[in-house]
Protein backbone atom coordinates (compact mmCIF):
# COMPACT_ATOMS: atom_id res chain seq x y z
CA UNK A 1 0.00 0.00 0.00
CA UNK A 2 1.47 3.38 -0.84
CA UNK A 3 1.83 5.99 2.00
CA UNK A 4 -1.21 8.86 1.81
CA UNK A 5 0.13 12.09 0.58
CA UNK A 6 1.04 14.75 3.05
CA UNK A 7 -0.22 18.16 2.97
CA UNK A 8 2.43 21.38 3.75
CA UNK A 9 0.82 24.67 4.50
CA UNK A 10 2.16 27.21 1.87
CA UNK A 11 3.00 30.23 4.58
CA UNK A 12 2.39 33.05 1.13
CA UNK A 13 -1.06 31.26 -0.06
CA UNK A 14 -2.58 30.31 2.84
CA UNK A 15 -3.64 27.02 1.17
CA UNK A 16 -1.83 23.31 1.41
CA UNK A 17 0.09 21.25 -1.35
CA UNK A 18 -0.46 18.36 -1.92
CA UNK A 19 3.25 16.49 -2.09
CA UNK A 20 2.24 12.99 -3.29
CA UNK A 21 5.08 9.91 -3.00
CA UNK A 22 6.88 8.70 -5.99
CA UNK A 23 5.32 5.27 -7.07
CA UNK A 24 7.77 2.55 -7.62
CA UNK A 25 6.41 1.58 -10.98
CA UNK A 26 7.18 4.67 -13.05
CA UNK A 27 10.81 4.65 -11.91
CA UNK A 28 11.52 1.04 -13.43
CA UNK A 29 9.59 2.21 -16.68
CA UNK A 30 11.41 5.33 -16.78
CA UNK A 31 14.55 3.36 -16.48
CA UNK A 32 13.65 0.19 -19.05
CA UNK A 33 16.51 0.39 -20.66
CA UNK A 34 17.53 -2.11 -24.01
CA UNK A 35 19.66 -4.33 -22.30
CA UNK A 36 16.96 -5.15 -19.94
CA UNK A 37 14.93 -5.63 -22.86
CA UNK A 38 17.88 -7.52 -24.47
CA UNK A 39 17.96 -10.15 -21.07
CA UNK A 40 14.47 -10.92 -22.20
CA UNK A 41 14.65 -11.20 -25.42
CA UNK A 42 17.44 -14.07 -25.00
CA UNK A 43 15.39 -16.34 -23.35
CA UNK A 44 13.32 -16.89 -26.53
CA UNK A 45 14.22 -17.44 -30.33
CA UNK A 46 12.58 -14.32 -31.87
CA UNK A 47 13.51 -12.64 -34.63
CA UNK A 48 14.03 -8.84 -34.57
CA UNK A 49 11.45 -8.47 -37.03
CA UNK A 50 9.23 -10.61 -34.68
CA UNK A 51 10.16 -8.42 -31.84
CA UNK A 52 9.47 -4.96 -33.76
CA UNK A 53 6.25 -6.36 -35.13
CA UNK A 54 5.22 -7.12 -31.16
CA UNK A 55 6.33 -4.10 -30.22
CA UNK A 56 4.64 -1.61 -32.73
CA UNK A 57 8.70 -0.51 -33.58
CA UNK A 58 10.10 -1.13 -36.69
CA UNK A 59 13.25 -2.63 -36.64
CA UNK A 60 15.49 0.52 -37.06
CA UNK A 61 14.34 2.03 -34.20
CA UNK A 62 15.13 -1.40 -32.65
CA UNK A 63 18.51 -1.45 -33.79
CA UNK A 64 19.01 2.62 -32.41
CA UNK A 65 18.01 1.56 -29.05
CA UNK A 66 20.28 -0.99 -28.92
CA UNK A 67 22.95 1.23 -30.70
CA UNK A 68 22.37 3.65 -27.76
CA UNK A 69 20.96 1.47 -25.34
CA UNK A 70 18.08 4.14 -25.27
CA UNK A 71 15.13 3.62 -22.42
CA UNK A 72 11.96 2.46 -23.72
CA UNK A 73 9.44 4.70 -23.51
CA UNK A 74 5.98 3.63 -20.80
CA UNK A 75 3.62 1.77 -23.76
CA UNK A 76 6.64 -0.13 -24.64
CA UNK A 77 8.06 -1.06 -21.18
CA UNK A 78 4.36 -2.11 -20.29
CA UNK A 79 4.49 -4.50 -23.32
CA UNK A 80 8.06 -5.84 -23.02
CA UNK A 81 6.93 -6.69 -19.21
CA UNK A 82 3.86 -8.43 -20.25
CA UNK A 83 5.68 -10.75 -22.83
CA UNK A 84 7.97 -11.04 -20.21
CA UNK A 85 5.31 -12.77 -17.69
CA UNK A 86 4.67 -14.95 -21.30
CA UNK A 87 7.46 -16.08 -21.84
CA UNK A 88 8.55 -17.52 -18.50
CA UNK A 89 4.86 -19.23 -18.67
CA UNK A 90 5.54 -20.66 -21.87
CA UNK A 91 9.04 -21.66 -20.70
CA UNK A 92 7.87 -23.20 -17.58
CA UNK A 93 5.23 -25.17 -19.75
CA UNK A 94 7.69 -26.39 -22.15
CA UNK A 95 10.61 -28.21 -22.21
CA UNK A 96 12.97 -25.90 -24.51
CA UNK A 97 12.55 -22.56 -25.84
CA UNK A 98 12.25 -24.11 -29.25
CA UNK A 99 9.61 -26.01 -28.13
CA UNK A 100 7.67 -22.90 -26.57
CA UNK A 101 8.32 -21.26 -30.12
CA UNK A 102 7.01 -23.70 -32.16
CA UNK A 103 3.52 -23.91 -30.29
CA UNK A 104 3.70 -20.22 -30.54
CA UNK A 105 3.90 -20.26 -34.55
CA UNK A 106 0.82 -23.36 -34.61
CA UNK A 107 -2.80 -21.93 -34.97
CA UNK A 108 -4.46 -23.15 -31.69
CA UNK A 109 -7.99 -22.52 -31.55
CA UNK A 110 -9.35 -21.34 -28.32
CA UNK A 111 -12.91 -20.13 -27.85
CA UNK A 112 -14.15 -19.67 -31.91
CA UNK A 113 -11.13 -17.95 -32.52
CA UNK A 114 -7.47 -18.77 -33.41
CA UNK A 115 -4.54 -18.33 -31.11
CA UNK A 116 -1.24 -18.00 -32.48
CA UNK A 117 2.08 -16.09 -32.99
CA UNK A 118 0.62 -13.03 -34.84
CA UNK A 119 -2.18 -13.03 -31.34
CA UNK A 120 1.13 -11.10 -29.35
CA UNK A 121 0.69 -7.99 -31.55
CA UNK A 122 -2.20 -7.43 -28.89
CA UNK A 123 -2.60 -7.48 -25.31
CA UNK A 124 -6.08 -9.29 -25.49
CA UNK A 125 -3.70 -11.90 -27.91
CA UNK A 126 -1.20 -12.20 -25.14
CA UNK A 127 -3.04 -12.57 -21.82
CA UNK A 128 -5.52 -15.10 -24.04
CA UNK A 129 -1.71 -16.74 -24.45
CA UNK A 130 -0.67 -16.96 -21.13
CA UNK A 131 -4.04 -18.43 -20.09
CA UNK A 132 -3.96 -21.23 -22.68
CA UNK A 133 -0.13 -21.70 -21.46
CA UNK A 134 -1.29 -21.92 -17.67
CA UNK A 135 -4.30 -24.35 -18.72
CA UNK A 136 -1.79 -26.59 -20.26
CA UNK A 137 0.12 -26.46 -17.18
CA UNK A 138 -3.01 -27.89 -14.96
CA UNK A 139 -3.99 -30.07 -17.39
CA UNK A 140 -7.17 -28.74 -19.08
CA UNK A 141 -6.48 -27.71 -22.04
CA UNK A 142 -8.97 -28.17 -24.66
Amino acid sequence: MLPMAKAKKNPTAGTQKVEEPVAVYLTEVASFTYRKFKRIADMVPFTQAEWASILHLSERTLQRYAKTNHSFEGIYTDRILQLQELIETGLNTFNSPEAFYNWLKKDKPVMGHLLNFESLVTNRGIQETINQLVRIQQGVYA
